[in-house]
């Protein structure tokens, strides 16, 4: 288990979203780059990049950041947000991106689904699963799918896909807590551990995930470690100890 700690880019800036609200916003930090220089610095090895413009268009706008980062930073990078066809997803993977993020594409373009498995291999993809009340959300969260996130992460299990992160909307951006039991049926469901992603407050959060470590590949966690309810550090070594136990 490790942390991952989340980058969100808006208008070039790094910023949260309440509930993936884009009327919602708080910046944290006008230079995504130095950020993400910060969180190296605290003791991360991951990050978690999402293109919120590209989320919302369709279309990758923070290339050249993500580039930045891989480039000025040992961090590896996962990143999500506008990744709907392959020729993005080559472009991520040949900046250096070591996983790339796929959400919307993964209900409105299964075949693109399929062919990035050809194209970049399973270990480097990440099928990106936002859900509200058990169903997935797409284009930044603001479409309802109608698909059950189970489901989805099933079929995208059999697809060749060996990550995913799964991200409680109504949690999202406001520490209140995982809920333990939602990404244990995922695990089940998609085949392998998943990657948690939003309500996490602190670090009894993380905690909390170390009897069912084995259905955790990572924690995501975002507002808490810009607000300082949970430092980076902290989140690193729970990550660590949970995976001990």
């Amino acid at each position: 288990m490790y942390l991952l700690p989340a980058i969100d880019i808006l208008d070039g800036r790094a910023v949260r979203l309440a509930k993936g609200d884009y009327s919602q916003v708080t910046v944290y930090n006008d230079d995504p780059v130095d950020q993400a220089r910060k969180f190296e610095s605290q003791g991360a090895t991951w990050i978690h990049v999402v293109d919120l413009d590209g989320a919302r268009t369709g279309v990758p706008e923070n290339i050249a950041i993500v580039e930045r980062i891989v480039r000025e930073t040992s961090l590896s990078v996962e990143i999500g947000g506008g990744i709907r066809t392959l020729e993005t997803l080559a472009r991520l993977a040949d900046i250096g991106a070591a996983r790339m993020v796929l959400g919307t594409a993964l209900v409105n373009d299964p075949d693109l689904a399929r062919a990035a498995v050809e194209r970049v291999g399973g270990d480097r993809l990440t099928a990106g699963i936002d859900a509200k009340g058990g169903e997935v959300a797409v284009s930044g969260w603001i479409e309802g799918s109608g698909v059950a996130a189970c489901d989805l992460a099933r079929e995208m299990g059999k697809a060749g896909f060996k990550h995913i992160v799964y991200t409680d909307i109504a949690r999202d951006g406001m520490q209140t807590g995982l809920d333990v039991r939602a990404y244990v049926q995922m695990a089940e469901a998609f085949g392998h551990p998943v990657i948690a992603s939003g309500g996490v407050a602190n670090v009894s959060d993380i905690e909390r995930l170390a009897p069912v470590a084995s259905s955790i590949e990572g924690v995501i966690t975002g507002r808490a470690v810009y607000e300082g309810t949970l430092t980076v550090e902290e989140g690193v070594a729970a990550c660590a100890a949970a995976t001990k136990e």
